[in-house]
């Protein structure tokens, strides 16, 4: 057998992973706008930024964030019973403390018992009026907060190099991956044609 014909599954498998590492390096390169011959040339990435910033911003706003979500996690019961102990301790801090400091006459003449029933009562219409407040407060939240806006201009902000570092930390195997196959897939092409060379003569 030539040793011609032993080279092409190696030369097949070489080109099939040096143009899969090309079409990854061209997602990111080159940067800026580059004029080749009669075409001009720019990473994917880099040419699309403000679209995928556009995209993402939309989808964060769309799917991944819910104020309604918020809100009802927020006034859940059982979130709110896990606050309770917090509004409890300020509550007593204002009875002993800062009610004292503010109005000493009046402290004495407010015993253990005295602030005992206020701290019951001043309780018992928190937990009434707190998933309220909770509610408004969410909404007064969502009016004033354009995450859609937010994403977009955050994205649009990136450097190429950190969009570039991003990605490669997320998918550097499956960039991997790709580069292999191509190599593979390009020995194997160079198989057939030996076997179809062989066969042929």
């Amino acid at each position: 057998m030539p040793t011609l014909l032993l080279l092409i599954p190696l030369i097949s498998a070489f080109i099939g992973w040096f143009t899969n590492w090309i079409a990854i390096k061209m997602l990111f390169h080159p940067k800026e706008p580059k004029l080749i011959l009669f075409f001009t040339i720019q990473g994917i990435f880099p040419k699309r930024q403000q679209q995928f910033a556009e995209k993402l911003g939309k989808l964060v706003s769309a799917e991944l964030v819910s104020f309604s979500d918020i809100e009802t996690k927020l006034t859940h019961p059982d979130n709110l019973k896990k606050l309770m102990p917090l509004v409890d301790n300020k509550v007593d801090e204002f009875l002993r403390v800062k009610l004292s400091d503010a109005f000493p006459i009046i402290s004495m003449f407010i015993g253990e018992t005295t602030i005992q029933q206020l701290k019951s009562v001043f309780m018992n219409e928190l937990e009434e009026i707190l998933p309220e407040l909770i509610r408004k407060y969410v909404r007064n939240l969502e009016s004033q907060l354009d995450l859609e806006k937010i994403v977009i201009e955050k994205v649009s902000r990136f450097s190429s190099d950190k969009i570039e570092s991003l990605l490669n930390q997320i998918m550097s195997t499956e960039f991997r991956f790709i580069e292999i196959i191509g190599g593979v897939l390009g020995f194997i092409i160079g198989l057939i044609q030996v076997v179809i060379t062989l066969i042929s003569q």
